[in-house]
């Protein structure tokens, strides 16, 4: 069973259980890993004994919110800037 979560790392979050999540690409829900094993087992009653390999491998990383830049609006050369009255009037 392979299953796609997005996990955020953010140290300098403002609570504790953001600074490290989990998440459901879609639907944005923490994952239930007892919901998942027990899907695997058949959702049989019984105590079972389970090993549970977590392999993972990074398919896209993105920059943290904090450190994306917004757009900046660039200054126009001085000589179009000259020539913009004369356009408006």
């Amino acid at each position: 069973m392979t299953k796609h979560y997005i996990l955020q790392l953010d140290p300098n979050a403002k609570y504790e259980w953001d600074r490290c999540s989990l998440r459901d690409p879609i639907t944005a829900d923490r994952p239930g890993f007892a919901e998942l094993i027990a899907q695997a087992v058949g959702e049989q009653p019984g105590s079972y004994l389970v090993s549970v390999k977590i392999e993972v491998q990074v398919l896209e990383q993105a920059a943290p919110q904090s450190q994306l830049i917004p757009p900046t609006l660039t200054e126009l050369p001085s000589e179009l800037t000259a020539r913009v009255p004369q356009l408006v009037a």
